[in-house]
């Protein structure tokens, strides 16, 4: 993976920079040792690493500012960091920037349960917004398997999702204001505790754009009543190409559960090994969840048991107790974690029409074959978010780059039947090179003139989303 080349001025003048950080924030918040800095050399992309020049750690919207305007005076790039879970290299450092974390951004600023909305500092995990609303009988909707640790920062750059977006939506529909700090330390509110603010609709175009366009500090999410009961069915099938199947015709049915998971053989045999959570032996398996009343539940889970029969499942089972409902997801919420018994791995992130499931399933199989890695399915199949995750050894020379073959050929797979490159997890250093199979030249030239607005100098997470070449020439001026 391609990286530019360090600026040796802004290298050189490490010592002014650690100066002048250091004049604005305490001492414990500026990271300078190279023992140190090390802990921020990567995210959840450990195949590739980078050691920052510098790390820093503010706990306020204004020292955010104080960093971003020193940083901007002397040229120096910025990365934005949440809690590092980035799958895509979102956070990876370059060897002459800052890496500007917002660990320590974790105060709850207001909640207002009458008009359903709670302000937090992006520094706090996902779960830990639910829980901040929880007692009062709320919470937050999007819940990436991550959400145990990922932040609200990360969460609002990726648009992150979750098993329960197919009903309540990802980031951007449950996002309702950001104040976020400019390249040049400008400080700017965004949308705010209301729907559908006046003018353009920059709050959309904030959320998803990874760290391209600002830093957010803080956030205003919309939170909802808990629902009366929810109760999941799992069922299980001879093929992916036929389980694929059942959830297109759930959807075109016009049903809503909140969530369809789909996993394939090599993940159902990765969980039984690691949560033993007694699922059948199938080529595929759904977790299909409903919400409402007892009478809602019943119904819909009668019409979607109907749909799902007439592709002969090998097994239906519906939950009837907490504790069933409770074995019916621990296979499904260990699947990342148990995968990585099978070895290291690649986890992609593209997004395909529901209705193309049984054709993907079937290419990504003879992909597999092709290419001699294992691939397991585990993904939001309401949605059609794809997360193929390929196994690979990386003591093995060229193990890694023919896993990353493979893996670019199925995300062109997924935009070539009408997907995209991502979903959830972003394009960051990961997809940047595949954005030219998805966007014609004028598509990203006018992505970049978005960003040209907001960072004219390009300083903030270099390397990232655009093709590396076109991003340097658009820094430059070439």
């Amino acid at each position: 993976m391609d990286m530019p080349i360090p600026n040796a001025d802004v290298l050189a003048r490490k010592p002014e920079l650690v100066t002048r950080l250091r004049a604005v924030l305490p001492d414990s918040a500026v990271i300078d040792a190279p023992e140190e800095v090390l802990a921020y050399e990567c995210d959840a992309l450990t195949a590739y690493k980078c050691a920052p020049l510098v790390a820093v750690l503010p706990r306020t919207t204004q020292e955010v500012s104080d960093i971003m305007r020193i940083c901007h005076d002397m040229g120096v790039p910025v990365v934005p960091r949440g809690a590092g879970t980035s799958l895509a290299g979102g956070s990876l450092p370059t060897a002459d920037a800052v890496i500007l974390g917002v660990a320590r951004l974790r105060e709850v600023m207001e909640i207002d349960y009458s008009n359903r909305f709670i302000r937090v500092q992006t520094g706090m995990t996902n779960l830990s917004v639910t829980g901040a609303v929880e007692g009062e009988g709320f919470f937050y909707a999007p819940d990436p398997s991550s959400q145990l640790a990922c932040a609200i920062a990360g969460n609002i750059a990726m648009n992150s999702g979750g098993a329960h977006c197919l009903k309540y939506g990802v980031t951007t529909n449950n996002l309702l204001g950001v104040t976020m700090v400019l390249a040049d330390g400008e400080i700017v509110e965004i949308g705010g505790a209301y729907s559908d603010p006046a003018g353009f609709d920059l709050l959309g175009l904030i959320c998803g754009s990874e760290g391209q366009l600002g830093v957010v500090t803080e956030a205003t999410l919309r939170i909802l009543p808990k629902p009366e009961g929810a109760r999941p069915v799992l069922m299980g099938f001879d093929s992916n190409e036929v389980a694929g199947a059942c959830v297109a015709d759930i959807i075109r049915a016009g049903l809503n559960p909140v969530a369809i998971e789909f996993m394939d053989r090599p993940i159902i045999v990765a969980t039984e090994a690691f949560a033993k959570a007694g699922y059948p032996d199938c080529e595929a398996l759904l977790i299909i969840e409903v919400e409402g009343s007892d009478q809602e539940m019943t119904d819909q889970l009668a019409r979607i048991i109907e749909i799902a029969k007439r592709h002969n499942p090998v097994e239906i089972r519906e939950s009837q107790s907490a504790e069933e409902a409770a074995r019916i997801w621990l296979g499904r919420k260990s699947a990342f974690g148990a995968m990585g018994q099978m070895g290291d791995y690649l986890c992609l992130d593209g997004t395909i029409p529901v209705g193309e499931l049984p054709t993907v399933l079937r290419r990504i199989a003879e992909l597999s074959d092709e290419y001699g890695h294992l691939v397991g399915n585990v993904f939001h199949a309401g949605d059609g978010n794809m997360h193929p995750l390929i196994v690979f050894n990386a003591n093995e020379a060229g193990q890694l780059e023919s896993a990353e073959a493979l893996g670019a050929e199925i995300l062109k797979l997924c935009v070539d039947v009408g997907g995209c490159l991502t979903g959830e997890h972003g394009v960051g250093v990961e997809k940047r090179d595949l954005m030219t199979h998805q966007f014609a030249p004028a598509d990203l030239a006018a992505q970049m003139d978005v960003k040209d607005v907001f960072d004219p100098a390009w300083i903030l997470n270099p390397a990232k989303v655009f093709p590396l070449a076109v991003s340097q020439d658009r820094r430059t001026g070439a």
